[in-house]
Formats: C-alpha cells, sequence, structure tokens
C-alpha cells in the first residue's frame, strides 16, 4: 500500500502586481527614511520577483476605488485598515480561492468523486473566520456531510507539511480514505509600508494563491504523474526564534523575516535533512545532487541561493523553485505546492524519480519531505515516440 498524491492544482487572484510598479509605491510613502527608501529598492530589486497575484485589486496603480480601504490610487499613499477590517476582507476574498482550488484537484482525480472524499485539510495563517474554509469547500463542492474536517491555522510557510503528513497518516490507518488538502493565503492584506528591515523584505516579497490536492492509498488506474508521499520529518533549529515569527497587531499581522534567516539556513540544512535521508541510507550516501528534484519553499532568493550552494545543487534543480518565486513570490504556505505542481508537469526522465521537499517558518521550523515521481508506462511510452517522431 501506497500513499499518493493523485491530483494537484492552484489558483490565484486575477490581479497581478508588477514588482518594479510596486517597488515605487512602496519607495515613495510618507514617513520612509532616506535608508528607507534604499532598503525598500534593493529588496524589491533583489528579491527573484517579476510578478505576484494579489486578492487587493485596489493595489494596482491602474484601479482607482471610489473609497479606497487598502490603497489610495490618487495620492499613491498606502493605507492602514484595522486587522478587524482586514480579516473580514479575508473571510470574503479567500473562500472563492479555497473553493476554486478544491474543485480543481477534485475534478483533476481521474476515479475520485466529491462523495469519496473522506477528510478534509485546510491551512491557512492569514486570516479566521467561522464556520471557516472547510466548511464552504463541503457545501460548495458538495462533499459528505460526514466528511472529518480539520483547520491548521497560524502556522505558516511551512504548514502545508502537516497537512500532507496528516493526510498520509489518514491513508495509513485507513486504505480507502481520500483526504482533501487545501491550502489559500492571502498575504498582500497585510503588507504595510515601514522603515523596519524585516516588514520591508516581507512586503516586496509576499503574495496570495491556494493550492489543493487529493491524496489516498486506494488502488485507482494511473492516468498521469502522481507523487507518492514517502517519508516526513520536522526539525527545530538552535537558533532563530526570533528571527522569523508572525504576530497580529492592531492593523494586521505582523512578519517578523529577518534578515539573518538565510544564515541560519546555511548553517543548518544539512543537519535538518539528516534525519529524512536517515530513513533510506542509499539515498543519505549519495550527494544531495543525485536526488532529481528539490521542491524547496522559495522563502526569498537568498534563501535558495544558500540552498543551492550549501548542498552543491545544480542551477536546474531550482529552477521550479525559482519560476515559482519569479512568477508568483512567496504565498506562505501554498507556495512549496506550486512548487510542487512545477515538478509534477516537467517532463518525465523515469518511471520514477526522487524529490526532497522542505519549508521554513516560525521557530525557525525546517519541515522535510522525501517524495517520489511516478509516471505511468503509457505517459513514457507516449513521450518516447513523440521525441522520436521529433527526431
Amino acid at each position: 500500500m501506497t500513499v499518493t498524491l493523485r491530483s494537484l492544482e492552484t489558483a490565484v487572484p486575477e490581479t497581478v502586481l508588477i514588482q518594479s510598479e510596486a517597488r515605487d509605491v512602496f519607495a515613495t510613502q510618507p514617513g520612509l527614511t532616506r535608508l528607507g527608501q534604499r532598503l525598500v529598492t534593493t529588496s524589491f530589486d533583489q528579491s527573484g520577483i517579476d510578478t505576484r497575484h494579489a486578492a487587493v485589486d485596489e493595489l494596482t496603480t491602474a484601479r482607482r476605488a471610489e473609497n479606497p480601504v487598502f490603497f489610495d490610487a490618487g495620492s499613491r499613499q498606502l493605507l492602514s485598515p484595522s486587522t478587524k477590517v482586514r480579516n473580514d476582507f479575508f473571510a470574503a476574498k479567500a473562500t472563492p480561492l479555497f473553493i476554486e482550488a478544491a474543485g480543481k484537484a477534485l475534478a483533476a482525480c481521474d476515479g475520485i468523486g466529491p462523495e469519496d472524499i473522506t477528510h478534509l485539510i485546510t491551512v491557512s495563517c492569514t486570516g479566521f473566520f467561522n464556520p471557516g474554509p472547510d466548511y464552504k469547500i463541503v457545501r460548495a463542492l458538495g462533499l459528505d456531510p460526514s466528511v472529518q474536517r480539520y483547520h491548521l491555522g497560524f502556522m505558516g510557510c511551512y504548514a502545508a507539511f502537516p497537512a500532507l503528513r496528516a493526510a498520509k497518516l489518514f491513508c495509513d490507518a485507513d486504505p480507502q480514505a481520500v483526504v482533501m488538502v487545501v491550502s489559500a493565503e492571502l498575504c498582500t492584506l497585510h503588507v504595510r509600508t515601514s522603515n523596519d528591515p524585516d516588514t520591508i523584505v516581507g512586503s516586496s516579497l509576499f503574495a496570495d494563491g491556494a493550492a489543493a490536492a487529493i491524496i489516498t492509498a486506494r488502488d485507482l488506474e494511473e492516468t498521469g504523474p502522481a507523487i507518492r508521499l514517502d517519508h516526513f520529518e520536522t526539525i527545530l533549529t538552535p537558533v532563530g526564534e526570533e528571527s522569523m515569527a508572525w504576530n497580529i497587531g492592531d492593523e494586521g499581522f505582523e512578519m517578523v523575516l529577518g534578515t539573518y534567516v538565510p544564515h541560519i539556513i546555511d548553517e543548518h540544512i544539512v543537519g535538518a535533512l539528516e534525519p529524512l535521508l536517515a530513513r533510506e541510507p542509499a539515498l543519505a550516501a549519495k550527494p544531495y545532487r543525485d536526488i532529481e528534484h528539490w521542491a524547496i519553499h522559495p522563502g526569498g532568493r537568498s534563501i535558495l541561493d544558500k540552498v543551492e550552494a550549501k548542498l552543491a545543487l545544480t542551477e536546474e534543480q531550482l529552477v521550479p523553485a525559482r519560476e515559482t518565486l519569479r512568477r508568483y513570490g512567496n504565498m506562505s504556505s501554498a507556495t512549496v505546492m506550486f512548487v510542487l505542481k512545477h515538478i509534477l508537469e516537467q517532463p518525465p526522465g523515469a518511471a520514477e524519480e526522487r524529490i526532497c521537499s522542505m519549508a521554513f517558518g516560525p521557530g525557525l521550523t525546517v519541515e522535510t519531505g522525501l517524495f517520489t515521481k511516478t509516471v505511468p508506462a503509457v505517459t513514457l511510452q507516449a513521450q518516447h515516440t513523440a521525441a522520436a517522431a521529433a527526431v
């Protein structure tokens, strides 16, 4: 019996933020010091991001709201709505994203219908409401009202891993279980102007998006690439508690993303991987680059640079993470799911390819997973046939 991620789909809001335009807005906010302006320019320009998606459509300079709440396009000034206003906005705008991603994942999973879902796990750290997104998904998609529902809240960027791990545990316990995991984050609700370096870094990185997966051990026909969930591990680094945090303030949630985080990762990433790779001694004895795919949560470009250098990975192995960062920014817990989807959609080189995945969050917490991308023989044959025809 193997627990397999059978489908993985994503969803993003329609509004697209151009990074250079966002930089110019943040760099001209009232109250910024000269140092603050320089930090804004540097953080945005060196982020590795071209575009991000935002549920707050006011944030684009092309749209002028009659009664702006988050951004006044006329004066180009960022506003400071209360935490309640932001959270109400989350409840209104996150719900459609949760439902869209979940619906797409269900539609993409051959052999599974709404009536088959036995467990639903929702994930978010950017807002709260109840009845929550789990309830909304059950009603919108017509899931069984008795489906077991769980919500993982306020864990941060690594939260997809506890969700996937819980899904695996449910399926290990019951081979007929079918688990839906849905993560949605509206990080742009909480961006703000500031001279604080940590806040500036967060404003240059965070974005909105959602992802959903269907996971089961049922013996279903293999119709496309899938991901076998092999092992998970969790590590707390001995330092870093003050370097990454997520707190609730009067004017939104306040992200602490210290500039020292990449150095902490550089110093502790090898140790964080040891328990995971020890699950398979033959794999642990090989160089890291022998693992075909690396699904790294792109917390920022400097983090990816440290991972690539420390583990001696190739540029190609970091393409899924860097491309996700470039196109979508950091969507907190949903981001690593986008990276895994990128890997799923890459042309397969073999029937089985290993994936090492990791994400970082408050604590400093390092979550890791060892997976296997599986490809049906018919898919491989079709690819070989197409390649031969092209030659």
